[in-house]
């Protein structure tokens, strides 16, 4: 019977690093859910001690998940250790993963700590997690540059402390495939209890090389478990991609000889969700959930696949969720079939009040275009449209006049704390415009640093998806808003970010 390959999903830890990627408490529940539908086995939930945000949107996820082993990261001292455990206490399942620097490098310039030091501070982490939950994860930050012999002593330590997951981070990218794959190996030949553990690899994208670096990591190195991003997601040039990786392993089964637990049949629906909550968009030609990835358009790549469909395809479609039906659902659509609907994308809302609320958008937007697709739906309930107590703005109207020649006008009311308020503007274009009606009242003294329009299908009474990102005080974020009018929809992705600005959700930077 072929080995399982445990997929371990960081989307919504490392994956949140990327600069304006930050997820707020329900954006990371409901990328939860998908991932759960997806039955990946291990979720990394979060970084418990960063912040209370994070503490209780790794506690939320770990209370509402029940397939799924739920993950919270933790640097190596007992007051991380004992928030994640606190964090973790109503799941099913819990992992802590504890890490610390080993490379000379790390030590010396970051943590000014000696490998001796590091050495017992690894061991004492690890003893005191094992101690709260049976399933310890440690990985030795920047494993990949550390030097082997001393990287061995701490690894054979944390081992006989308890630790029941090994990982060994490219934390840089610096890896090529078979020198990763054959570092791994070495380790597990060198460390006499290496057999005591699961052994997992984690590696960055920074040279292109996540996925290729993780195979090899499974298959030269003999691991067992890849740590992974929906659509690569993460700080710098992202991570090992979840997508890529598992149809990798399944297509070529023949080769890798193993087994997966992941229903990926659900892979595109993770995908854009977490593309419509991050507002980072997926390429056309990206690997697997790409819009172009099943397309053809050579005539003889069209006509080879006319003939027989595996002459220019080695995988099926609908094997990862591309079969859906397009049209889900129109404006004589009643509230069941669209609460359904809301369950087969994996997304479940907090309240009957927020379902009503969503109901009432989704017919207001079935008025406005005939045909509403599984894209319009996940827009609606990610950009704002379905608002919350907790947001200072919300977004009520807009009027805007412009004409070749002359500067644009534009006029928004929008609610402040719940009170209406109106501010005009000039401006470059009608969207200039609009942006800066909403900032003359709210003077943020934010920095745009990304403006993105993508149509979320594929007409021209498609709606448009705007992703604006703002900087300020050295904090990065993310705004998405959806609408049919381009305008509008950035006027919402601009009070969207304003919100997040608005939250005080600090965290403490981290990377394993």
């Amino acid at each position: 019977m072929a080995d399982k390959l445990i997929i371990f999903d960081t989307t919504l830890r490392d994956g949140e690093q990327s600069p304006g990627a930050s997820m707020n408490r329900d954006e990371k529940l409901r990328i939860a859910r998908q991932l759960e539908r997806l039955r990946v086995d291990v979720i990394e939930a979060g970084f418990a001690a960063s912040s209370n945000g994070d503490f209780e949107a790794v506690e939320c996820i770990a209370n509402a998940i029940k397939e799924s082993t739920i993950c919270s990261l933790s640097r190596a001292n007992d007051k991380d250790i004992s928030r994640a455990a606190q964090a973790l206490r109503g799941a099913n399942s819990s992992r802590i993963h504890t890490f610390i620097a080993t490379s000379a490098l790390h030590m010396e310039k970051k943590l000014r700590m000696s490998p001796e030091e590091v050495l017992a501070q690894a061991r004492l982490a690890v003893r005191f997690a094992r101690n709260l939950v049976a399933d310890v994860e440690f990985s030795p930050e920047d494993g990949y540059r550390s030097d082997p012999d001393f990287l061995c002593r701490v690894l054979q330590a944390v081992i006989e402390e308890g630790a029941t997951t090994i990982n060994v981070p490219d934390t840089v990218g610096y890896a090529v495939p078979e020198l990763y794959g054959n570092f791994i190996k070495s380790l597990r030949e060198r460390i006499p209890n290496s057999d005591k553990a699961v052994w997992s690899v984690h590696c960055h994208n920074d040279l292109g090389m996540a996925v290729a670096n993780s195979l090899a990591g499974v298959k030269i190195g003999g691991a067992r478990q890849v740590e992974c991003t929906i659509n690569g997601l993460g700080e710098r040039a992202g991570n090992c991609s979840l997508e890529e990786v598992v149809m990798a392993v399944k297509t070529r089964r023949d080769y890798f000889g193993l087994e997966l637990g992941i229903d990926t049949r659900h892979i595109l629906a993770a995908s854009r969700m977490v593309s419509q909550t991050t507002g980072f968009v997926v390429q056309s030609n990206k690997a697997v959930v790409g819009a172009n990835a099943f397309a053809h358009a050579s005539g003889i790549h069209q006509d080879g696949v006319l003939k027989a469909r595996d002459t220019y395809e080695i995988m099926r479609a609908e094997d990862v969720g591309w079969s859906a039906n397009k049209i889900v659902l129109g404006k004589l659509s009643g509230r069941n079939a669209f609460k359904q609907r809301l369950q087969e994308l994996g997304v479940q809302l907090d309240s009957e009040a927020d379902i009503n609320a969503a109901f009432s958008k989704f017919k207001e937007l079935a008025d406005l275009k005939s045909e509403i697709f599984d894209e319009d739906i996940l827009a609606l309930v990610s950009d704002g449209s379905v608002t919350h107590d907790q947001d200072q703005y919300t977004f009520v109207s807009l009027s805007q006049h412009s004409e070749t020649g002359e500067r644009a006008l534009a006029t928004i009311v929008f609610t402040v704390d719940g009170q209406e308020v109106t501010s005009s503007s000039d401006g470059d274009g009608p969207v200039d415009a609009s942006l800066k009606s909403i900032e003359a009242h709210v003077a943020s003294g934010a920095e745009m640093i990304l403006y993105s329009v993508n149509a979320i299908s594929g007409s021209t009474e498609s709606q448009g998806e705007v992703t604006v990102r703002l900087q300020n005080s050295g904090r990065v974020v993310n705004g998405v808003g959806a609408d049919p009018d381009i305008i509008v929809a950035s006027a919402k992705a601009y009070l969207s970010a304003l919100n997040k600005l608005h939250s005080k959700s600090d965290r403490v930077a981290a990377q394993g």
